[in-house]
């Protein structure tokens, strides 16, 4: 029997990307994103666990943080829309979306 790889998935993981894909979409695409991001969080993980143990925790944090940034909240993204429209002097659809979430999240 070959060695599986560190980073390769396990068989009950793939199962349950596949179960989870959407019936509408091609499959292999879905679960070949799940696959590849699962592997580099696990690499990353080893990575931030190695520098850990070798006293390096704060650089551990900065690691993760740098390289899974927390996405932005919609309070930001609405600014960042507000002030990027301001250059373009027009509105997307994309950009109306964002500031109607925004607002809608706001207490009357």
């Amino acid at each position: 029997m070959t060695q599986q790889h560190p980073i390769t998935p396990p068989p009950e993981l793939v199962a349950a990307w596949c179960r989870k894909a959407n019936d509408n979409e091609p499959m292999f695409p879905q679960v070949a994103a799940r696959a590849a991001q699962w592997g580099a969080d696990q690499e990353l993980e080893a990575c931030c666990e190695w520098l850990d143990r070798e006293g390096w925790s704060g650089e551990s944090r900065q690691l993760r943080a740098a390289r899974r940034p927390k996405p932005s909240s919609l309070k930001e993204q609405a600014l960042k829309v507000l002030s990027e429209t301001e250059l373009r002097h027009e509105w997307t659809m994309a950009d109306e979306d964002i500031i109607r979430r925004a607002l809608e999240q706001l207490d009357d």
